[in-house]
């Protein structure tokens, strides 16, 4: 299945773990859709750690989309306003039942050399838990 590799910082990874954190923020996000992320904590970690379900996409302005998510942001209003500064169109990806790889995986499991810097497509086989 194609699954979309998302490069996130590890203080949002963990929220996104403890189910803290249910809306994941984009300022673009790509023309297929997936039912899946596949979440790669950056530095330090630089691992793959989880799979998570996509329930749904979010698009809307900055603001309406704070007010609609913000009870499940898993971050500050401040960090929020900062990263879609200037921007018209915001995106959330709803994040549904969070796998966790019991043993965190290297891109190089996915044939992948390096992070991206907003998202990838990746071919996620079940055997890569």
């Amino acid at each position: 299945m194609k699954v979309i590799l998302l490069s996130i910082k590890p203080q949002y990874v963990d929220k996104i773990l403890t189910g803290e954190k249910k809306f994941e923020y984009r300022k673009k996000i790509g023309k297929m859709s997936g039912s899946h992320l596949l979440i790669y904590s950056t530095n330090p970690v630089m691992k793959v750690v989880a799979l998570v379900e996509i329930i749904n996409t979010l698009v809307d302005t900055p603001y309406k989309l704070w007010d609609k998510t913000k009870k499940f942001s898993g971050i500050s209003w401040v960090n929020y306003e900062k990263y879609f500064k200037g921007r018209h169109t915001a995106y959330a990806y709803e994040l549904g039942k969070v796998h966790r790889f019991s043993s965190p995986k290297d891109l190089s499991d996915y044939d992948i050399s390096f992070a991206p810097q907003s998202f990838r497509y990746v071919d996620f086989k079940d055997n890569l838990y």
